[in-house]
Parts: structure tokens; sequence; C-alpha cells
């Protein structure tokens, strides 16, 4: 979800919030693995083109990031039937979230798509619970976990239910931010197919308080029980920008696929802002 850069050691310090009782971290974090063992099948999504960070919002307040993504360069022919082709395709996905907890954040994506010459198409709905452990935001490890599950339409997936559980795992070193996302996607609709995983992670330095630059990666290796050859399947260098505005923050990246499999040239920018 939010790509919002955390800030570099050095910058100013964010404001200490109250710690919650451990019962609801801990709860949070069951119930997340949980539903990760329900039943299979899975599909991973480009609504949202980001690595997780450990990026929350206040208790009691309010979020919207709107992702936006643009295929340039990909496959012009539907890979099952009824899919909508991706090439010049863009994708516009508003997320809406709530700060539950200092550690638990609530959200919603609203998924929307309009192809070249053609009407824009409402492609569904995903609700997601994201849990980040409690950590020094200065300088250290980070984790986490965000589970998101969802209706979407023919156009953009095969099977109506899906559901993803996603990894947060990153560490800070002075300008230096690292983070991995590995993903377990699933179906929840009958005959859907096998848990599938892919692994997305980035690499960003500090140049200065608010801005940072570097690379992000996404990678599909296929059925979580025997994963493809890394050669198959799409995985996609992005070149990344982030800053952080007065009031919003953004998140810039060009895409190039790595793979046959994969979308040849992508743009992608998230805007973000705090109520």
């Amino acid at each position: 979800m939010n790509p919002r850069p955390a800030p570099p050691q050095g910058a100013a310090p964010a404001s200490s919030t109250k710690r919650r009782a451990g019962l609801v971290r801990t709860g949070t974090v069951a119930s997340l693995l949980a539903l990760a063992c329900a039943s299979p099948p899975a599909l991973a999504a480009a609504e949202e083109i980001q690595v997780y960070l450990d990026d929350l919002t206040a208790p009691g307040r309010f979020g919207l990031d709107v992702h936006n993504n643009y295929v340039f360069s990909g496959a012009s022919t539907p890979s099952y039937p009824g899919e909508q082709p991706p090439a010049h395709v863009y994708r516009l996905t508003p997320e809406f979230y709530y700060g539950l907890s200092d550690t638990v954040e609530l959200g919603l994506y609203v998924l929307s798509t309009r192809a070249a010459n053609a009407d824009p198409n409402l492609d569904g709905f995903k609700v997601r619970v994201k849990y980040i452990a409690p950590h020094d935001k200065e300088a250290g490890f980070f984790w986490g976990a965000n589970l998101e599950v969802g209706r979407t339409g023919l156009r953009v997936s095969p099977t109506p239910w899906n559901a993803e559980l996603k990894g947060i795992l990153g560490y800070r070193t002075g300008p230096w931010t690292f983070a991995v996302n590995p993903n377990l996607d699933w179906s929840l609709s009958r005959g859907g197919g096998p848990v599938t995983l892919d692994v997305d992670a980035k690499v960003a330095y500090a140049v200065n308080a608010r801005t940072q630059v570097g690379f992000e990666t996404y990678n599909e290796l296929g059925p979580l029980a025997r994963p493809d050859a890394l050669r198959k399947n799409s995985k996609t260098l992005f070149a990344v920008v982030d800053h952080e505005f007065e009031r919003f923050d953004l998140n810039i990246g060009i895409g190039r696929g790595l793979t046959r499999e994969a979308d040849r040239w992508v743009l992608k920018f998230i805007v973000g802002t705090h109520f």
C-alpha cells in the first residue's frame, strides 16, 4: 500500500505514540497466518505496483493513496477468455485507509481500468489489514504482514474472489533502506488453481530528508509447491523516486519487463495524503 518513504537517519524523527497491548498485536498476526492457510488458488494483481514498507497511519486518522499505472508496451491478446489485454491499459486504484492502532491499519481498494479507445471499467474492490511490529523507525530491522481479500471482474482475473498474504521485511542503515515482500496469492473461488508465490523488493537511498532514489523489482515465481524456472513468469525492474511534499507524497517509477511474460514498459505513480 502506501509507498511513503521513511525519514533517513538524521532526519527529524516522527512523533512517538503509545503502544497498544501485546494481545492486539499477537491476535492480528495469528489471524493473518490462519487465513493464509485457507484453501488454494492464486493470481497476483497489478492494480498496485508497490513494495510495502513499515509506514502506518496514526491511530484514528484517515489517508488516501491513488495508485496509477499505464502499460506502454505489453501483451495485446488475452491470456484467458474474457481478459482485458494489458497493452495500453491505464489502471486507477484509489486506496482508502484508517489507523486502527499503533500497529494495525485497515484499508479499502477500488479497482478500475481503461483500455485505449474504450470507456472506464469498475473492476472490483479489495479490503486489507496491515500489521507492523513495534520497532525503531530510524534504523534497524522492521517486519509485518498485510492481508488482502477482494472480488474482481473477469477483465482482470479469471476467478472472482482472491486473497493475498504479503510479508513485510526491511532494514535501515544510514541513508539506505532495504525491503522484501514475499507474497502468497490464492483464489477463494472454486477451481482457482494453486497458491502462487511472488517476491518483490526495494533498495532506496535517501539523498536528503524528503527524497529517496532506488530500484524496485517484482517477480512472479509460479506455484508455491513447485516454483517455475526463473526465466518464466513476469519479472519487472523499476527505477523509482520517492518524494515527500508538504501535504502529499509521491512514488514514481518506470519499469522494464525482464521476461517474455512481463509487460515491456510500464509507468507507475502513487500519490498519497493524510487527513
